[in-house]
């Protein structure tokens, strides 16, 4: 399944999709239905976030009988995106109270063969015919190949699929709710607003042979419409508090703010609280924080936790953000970085503080990551330009199959340090570090300290520069971090 991707990090767009909706009375979804084939498990899951700020997805299962036959109910506060997942394979649902859906498919390709009967079917099936058209089909998307464009025909690309996007909506409408139709009509509009905002930016990490592009006057223009920005009743809406994120970060930008300034969060975060009014406010500004928590600076990120209670008046969002905090505030810009010690491709044990007095450029990665293999090659040009120089390239394999691993490394002469975790995502070092996909990216100062929580991508030009800013730059950020 090919997914829309979002930069800084290029992530992928399922976890970040589209939440509940506001001003719709609770209620309770039914959900039947028969996986046909060889069953490879058994238990059907419904995994929806209701709280636009909590980390992890809540998750309803049903067991899978022998028959293939499962059902499951669950309680949802109004009209909500939801995934359906099987084994490893997801399919998008849009669920709302009163749903009584009859799901069928096959064991082994999910996404590709759902259908949907019963009340709520016409809304899940117009979805899945919404993914095969628009999201399968590289040819509607920035990545891989229409992000190459330069500014015009990228504008043609963009007007083009919004214009094809919303004659598929009028043409196959139905008798869809309203709400349903908002949750199209917003992922349209906010999709664009997206890719058009992050343009620059995405071109920038993906395109390494060519530097940064100058945009027109006008490019941005289409910020200016208040209707796009102040959207009240698109407020739960996961695509367009990415846009409002996005368009922070943007302002922030423009008045001269770069991500490593150690004020960067606290700049958006004031920003945010400026530009933003009503249900959405709060939402972002919990956002920019957990940003700040992972990538920020320790006093700061407390500080600005600690006014957040007047913004959250009613208490909704800052139990989550608070429990996010005391999560990552261990491995904030300026706090020790972690040991580990892991076996090399040569058999030996490295551990992270036999590097100590050298900058580390640390990569978790793994050899079954199309974008992580795609990084790797441009690491062999950054250890030739850094050859000599008080830097190790140091690469964490989260790799269960260590002959595959091994093979790789040392058939393809993968320059740099390269040891393995086993137990992928649910290793000890991984978790240490709060790696939640790959590639994830640190850059260590020479005293062992987190310097950067969000160095540039070893495929990007910039990678050269902020490296070479970086060093000397160890206990530049010890100040900020609290006594105990």
């Amino acid at each position: 399944m090919t997914l829309r991707l979002s930069p800084l990090p290029i992530i992928v767009w399922v976890g970040l999709l589209l939440g509940p909706l506001l001003g719709h009375a609770q209620g309770t979804v039914v959900l039947t239905g028969k996986v046909s084939g060889r069953l490879s498990s058994d238990t059907v899951a419904v995994s929806l976030r209701e709280n636009p700020l909590e980390a992890h997805e809540q998750i309803t299962y049903a067991r899978v009988d022998s028959k293939g036959e499962f059902r499951l109910a669950l309680a949802l506060q109004g009209p909500t995106r939801a995934e359906l997942v099987y084994d490893d394979d997801v399919a998008e649902l849009f669920l709302e109270p009163g749903n009584q859906l009859d799901v069928r498919f096959k064991s082994n390709d999910l996404a590709g063969t759902v259908r949907y009967k019963g009340r709520g079917a016409e809304a899940n099936s117009f979805l899945a015919e919404m993914e095969e058209k628009f999201v399968e089909n590289e040819g509607f998307q920035v990545l891989p190949d229409n992000i190459m464009f330069y500014e015009a025909p990228f504008l043609s690309f963009l007007d083009y699929r919004r214009k094809e996007e919303l004659k598929f909506l009028e043409n196959n409408g139905g008798d869809f709710s309203p709400a349903f139709k908002d949750f199209v009509r917003a992922r349209i509009t906010y999709s664009y607003a997206n890719d058009r905002l992050t343009f620059q930016d995405l071109r920038e990490q993906v395109v390494a042979t060519e530097g940064r592009l100058k945009m027109s006057p006008t490019y941005y223009d289409f910020l200016n419409d208040k209707s796009l920005i102040e959207n009240p009743a698109a407020s739960r809406n996961g695509l367009y508090q990415e846009f409002l994120l996005n368009y922070i970060h943007h302002l922030a930008a423009v008045s001269g703010k770069q991500r490593t300034d150690p004020d960067f969060y606290q700049v958006c975060y004031e920003l945010a609280g400026q530009r933003l009014s009503g249900p959405i406010k709060p939402i972002v500004m919990g956002r920019i924080l957990k940003e700040s928590f992972r990538f920020g600076h320790i006093k700061q990120s407390a500080a600005m936790l600690d006014q957040y209670r007047a913004v959250d008046k009613a208490n909704q969002y800052y139990p989550v953000l608070k429990s996010d905090f005391e999560l990552h505030k261990a491995f904030a810009i300026g706090a020790p970085a972690p040991d580990f010690k892991l076996v090399s491709t040569t058999g030996d044990t490295t551990s992270l503080r036999q590097f100590a007095g050298k900058l580390v450029y640390l990569n978790f990665w793994r050899t079954t990551s199309g974008l992580a293999l795609r990084d790797l090659p441009y690491a062999a040009d950054l250890a030739k330009r850094f050859e000599g120089k008080n830097i190790v390239f140091l690469n964490v394999a989260l790799d269960e199959n260590e002959g595959a691993w091994k093979q790789l490394v040392i058939s393809k002469k993968l320059p740099g340090m390269h040891v393995r975790a086993g137990g992928g995502l649910r290793s000890a070092v991984a978790r240490s570090y709060g790696v939640q996909d790959v590639p994830t990216y640190f850059l260590l100062a020479e005293d062992g300290t987190f310097l950067n929580t969000r160095p540039k991508r070893l495929s990007s030009r910039a990678a050269v520069d902020e490296i070479k800013e970086s060093f000397g730059k160890a206990n530049t950020y010890s100040s900020t971090l609290e006594k105990k």
